[in-house]
């Protein structure tokens, strides 16, 4: 090794970042409170219907959700009363809720950049402090309807939130998890984050073993991982991985979401048949991973329905 990368590496050791990946895969300490070392999420329950079907296909296959990711297309696109429905329902079976506000192509006419092949590389911002207040003005929508947990991928909208939250102008009890679309795939990246007040990260879906394993020797949060994406994001399905993924980088969510992009799927007009039937579809991926976690991670436990950890929806 030459003395640059030496000094490099030392450097990121003495600020609590792990100097190179972790190659040795050691087992992770960490699990969630109540001992579990993974839980499933499914995302994409885009409507109240979506929910239901969820619910339904889950109870059939005996597949605990413990997480859903909800209106990835934007919870502005459902009226109050659906918004309600949904966090009664999620309520009612202990699923932790978290929902996705906006439209995520941004609130203005003028955001055209982010729309281009190069302007994506940016990943979700919001512009301006217009859109910032229209953002919040939707959370707050929603935590009126009974919501407590949302999906953030904006770094100053993260802070901004986590002053209301700390200053009690919205619920102290609402979580933050922070979206793939902030781009993070880094031990250093993970510990950004962690000290900006999220409660979980997702890192980008094709990161290494190694890489998760240095992220968790980092950070205490949960990691979200994805364990099957939409074919823009690569596709993988990296269902034999899941055991070693637990394994290295427990507490973690495994992510549920496949299809063919997040713009195909995720557009309001989107009928909701389809997705009642593509979220029948992800809850049988779920029992296929619950399934092989039996098989080959018996020594992993998973969490049982409704840890008392979640942040659960209320009911109004």
């Amino acid at each position: 090794m030459s003395e640059v990368l030496k000094t490099i590496r030392d450097f990121m050791e003495k600020e609590g970042i792990p100097g190179r990946d972790g190659y040795d895969l050691v087992d992770s300490t960490q699990s969630f409170p109540d001992g579990g070392h993974w839980r499933i999420e499914i995302a994409g329950i885009e409507r109240a219907t979506t929910m239901e079907a969820m619910i339904d296909e889950a109870k059939k296959r005996d597949v605990t959700v413990h997480r859903a990711i909800a209106t990835v297309g934007g919870s502005t696109y459902c009226d109050f009363e659906e918004l309600k429905a949904m966090a009664r329902m999620a309520h009612d079976e202990k699923i932790e809720l978290v929902m996705t506000v906006g439209h995520r192509k941004g609130w203005d006419a003028g955001a055209k950049e982010m729309s281009t092949p190069e302007g994506t590389m940016q990943g979700f911002r919001l512009r301006g402090s217009d859109n910032i207040s229209y953002h919040i003005a939707d959370i707050m929508r929603n935590i009126e309807a009974g919501h407590r947990g949302f999906l953030v991928y904006d770094e100053g909208v993260l802070f901004i939130l986590n002053k209301m939250r700390a200053e009690g102008v919205i619920p102290a009890e609402t979580i933050f998890k922070f979206s793939v679309f902030g781009g993070y795939c880094s031990a250093a990246g993970a510990k950004v984050v962690e000290s900006m007040g999220v409660n979980s990260l997702n890192p980008l879906s094709d990161v290494s073993l190694p890489i998760l394993s240095s992220i968790r020797k980092t950070v205490d949060i949960p990691l979200d991982v994805y364990v099957i994406i939409v074919d823009a994001f690569g596709g993988m399905y990296r269902a034999y991985e899941a055991p070693e993924i637990a394994r290295v980088a427990a507490p973690v969510y495994f992510k549920i979401e496949p299809g063919t992009s997040e713009g195909d799927i995720y557009k309001p007009w989107a009928f909701e048949s389809f997705h009642q039937d593509l979220v029948r579809e992800k809850v049988k991926v779920a029992q296929v991973i619950q399934e092989l976690m039996n098989r080959h991670a018996p020594n992993l436990k998973v969490s049982k329905k409704g840890p008392a950890d979640l942040v659960l929806p209320v009911v109004v």
